[in-house]
Order: C-alpha cells, then sequence, then structure tokens
C-alpha cells in the first residue's frame, strides 16, 4: 500500500541534534524546552547516536544515574536504522513497526538529512497507524475496550445512545431498549 508521500516530503528537516558530552539534564530542558520526544547525537551531519525521552527514563533515572552528571552519550542509542528520503512512507512506517522504534533517521549518502518520527507520519497519513498498534503493548490489554468488544457499557449501535449494559446481537452492541425490539 504505497501512499505516494516520500519520506524526504514528511520527515523533519531540521531535527534537534545536541553533542555527545551533553548531560541528560541538559538534553532532558532541550527536549522539553523543544516539545520533542528525541534529539540525534552528534555533530553536523554525523551521527553518533540517537537519544528519547524513554531512554532517559529507563537507562539513566530508573537506574539512578546521575542525571546531572551522566552524559547523553553514555547512554543513547547507537545501533542506528535509518531510511533514505526517497522512500516512501508506507516502507518506512513498516520499518518502524517491525524493528518497534519511534524515530528513524533519514540518510542520504551515508549523511542525515531529517529525522521521521510517528507524530510526522501520522499527521500525514493517519491511516497508517492501524500498522503500528499491533506493536503496541497495554498494560492491563485484557480489560480495555480494545481487546474486549463486548464491554458492558458504551454506545448503542442503533440508536446511538449510551447505555450501561450493552449486548451482542447479531454482530452488534445494542442497548436493553433496542435489545428487546429484536
Amino acid at each position: 500500500m504505497k501512499t505516494g508521500f516520500k519520506v524526504g516530503d514528511v520527515m523533519t528537516n531540521k531535527p534537534i541534534m545536541v553533542a555527545p558530552d551533553t548531560t541528560l539534564q541538559q538534553c532532558a530542558k532541550i527536549m522539553n524546552d523543544n516539545h520533542i520526544g528525541s534529539v540525534i547525537i552528534g555533530k553536523q551531519n554525523t551521527i553518533s547516536g540517537i537519544l528519547s525521552e524513554q531512554d532517559i527514563v529507563r537507562k539513566s533515572v530508573a537506574k539512578g544515574l546521575d542525571i546531572k552528571k551522566t552524559k547523553v552519550d553514555k547512554i543513547m542509542e547507537t545501533k542506528l536504522f535509518t531510511v533514505e528520503p526517497d522512500k516512501d512512507i508506507y516502507d518506512a512506517i513498516l520499518k518502524m513497526r517491525d524493528l518497534n522504534i519511534r524515530h528513524l533517521p533519514v540518510t542520504k549518502n551515508k549523511k542525515m538529512v531529517g529525522l521521521l518520527t510517528l507524530k510526522d507520519v501520522l499527521k500525514i497519513e493517519p491511516s497508517l497507524f492501524d500498522i503500528l498498534v499491533e506493536k503496541i503493548n497495554l498494560r492491563e490489554e485484557g480489560r480495555k475496550p480494545v481487546n474486549n468488544p463486548t464491554s458492558d457499557e458504551g454506545i448503542c449501535e442503533l440508536c446511538g445512545e449510551y447505555a450501561h449494559n450493552l449486548f451482542k446481537i447479531d454482530d452488534s452492541l445494542v442497548c436493553k431498549k433496542c435489545k428487546a425490539k429484536f
């Protein structure tokens, strides 16, 4: 399912880059100030790693590292997967799904030219979200409506009214009043 959108058309052209000797606290402030979930670690167009909010939480805060002293190069992800700007975003989203990543550096001739994030893709082609859903892990997934279509409460599919008790009739969830009509 090609979209017709190229990675280069959707990507962030000027991702925030920090030097490897930046402290985690400085990096977190940069991410907060710019409302971003990751930064590229490196200099100019040369990437040495990527650091996400999850990396900061899981690899430093949770382990009790001093974020005022620990440098980003100590916890950054160095195993980088990239995509080229002329690829269709569908191919990029499949790669992100399969690798379970949310940020994909964009390179051309081994030089970084941008960063593709899930936000970038979803703003342009929200229908691609379904491709990612299978990799999303939800806490207490079994009790949530996403996996429990016969939930006790919700919107009746016949009358459109909210009901505390829904009943499954002919593959539809209906309220007590509409159930009586069957």
